[in-house]
């Protein structure tokens, strides 16, 4: 049995190091994807976990597998296609210090997992299903993610999902919308930023946005990350509120996809129903997963990064 099995992107991230005087950026690869860096996360605090995706017969693809094994993570699920490459995504920065995210997908392998190749078996043994929208851009991947959220709510399994908005894999900007709707409306969880809030509803506070979460789409626990200003956490019974510790960050890459794998580990711990854990042990949940994510800016890359439990308890 598993306690959760995620499907979607697997890559490498490159991230800059520095850049040189003609501005080229000088960059270290690191394994990622963020339904990867969520079940990373999970597995560092005691979860079992799988993955469902797909990777190039190549080099790349098969240090991401190796990466998922030694992180405790079954990569039974993943699909090894010689015919496509691994995804690549490359991370620079503008002066100001924000994030670009350039990929090298036109396909990449995770776009072009079929339904046919999903373990549907493997969705059986887990009490969780999470995805994201990076498996929703095209086809064929976008059909086997829906096969594969329509087969767990089938079976009475929750659903966790992560808008991670990237715009640019996207046609267009109605196209990402629509489609981080309907996958809002599968959800019994959901982690977003405020930045993705901010982009379905327009500008609002925190509580309103997590309102219309958990109001409109019926979700029953909304994982709300807001920047540098901390995290909120809000069902129907309760909330709260966690500010981040101080800490000297170097990248922030897979930061909220450790908020919501930690969050979501401690969540399992306390055995309850995301509905209806109380302000208390909502405050537990986001404490910790708020100091976990601000510790992995410390060091480079998403999964490479993740604290061990020790470390965000004693800075807890």
């Amino acid at each position: 049995m598993y306690d959760v099995v995620a499907i979607g992107e697997l890559l490498i991230d490159f991230t800059t190091l520095e850049t040189n005087a003609a501005g080229y950026p000088l960059m270290q690869a690191h394994p990622g994807g963020a339904p990867g860096n969520f079940l990373a996360a999970m597995s560092a605090y005691g979860a079992k976990t799988a993955f469902l995706g797909k990777v190039g017969d190549d080099a790349f693809g098969r240090l991401l597998i190796h990466t998922l094994e030694a992180a405790g993570i079954d990569a039974a699920g993943v699909r090894v296609d010689p015919a496509v490459f691994t995804t690549l995504a490359f991370v620079t920065r503008d002066a100001r210090g924000e994030r670009s995210f350039s990929f090298a997908r036109k396909p990449g392998a995770d776009a072009m997992l079929r339904p046919e190749e999903i373990d549907l078996s493997c969705i059986d043994q887990a009490r969780i299903l999470h995805f994201g929208t990076l498996s929703l851009t095209d086809e064929p991947a976008r059909a086997a993610t829906q096969l594969a959220v329509t087969h767990a709510k089938r079976a009475g399994k929750r659903v966790t999902f992560d808008p991670n908005l990237r715009l640019s894999l996207w046609p267009d900007p109605e196209t990402a919308r629509q489609q981080i709707l309907w996958g809002l409306g599968q959800a019994d969880v959901v982690k977003i930023s405020d930045e993705e809030a901010a982009f379905l509803f327009g500008a609002c506070a925190p509580e309103e946005a997590a309102a219309r979460l958990l109001d409109d789409f019926k979700v029953s626990l909304v994982l709300l990350t807001l920047g540098a200003k901390g995290c909120l956490l809000q069902n129907r019974l309760a909330s709260a509120r966690a500010a981040c510790p101080k800490v000297s960050p170097v990248d922030t890459t897979g930061a909220g996809d450790i908020f919501g794998g930690s969050a979501m580990g401690r969540m399992l711990r306390l055995g309850k129903a995301p509905e209806a854990l109380t302000g208390d042990q909502l405050m537990q949940i986001a404490r910790f997963a708020v100091t976990a994510a601000s510790l992995s800016t410390e060091l480079q890359g998403g999964i490479s990064s993740i604290p061990s439990e020790a470390e965000v308890l004693a800075r807890m």
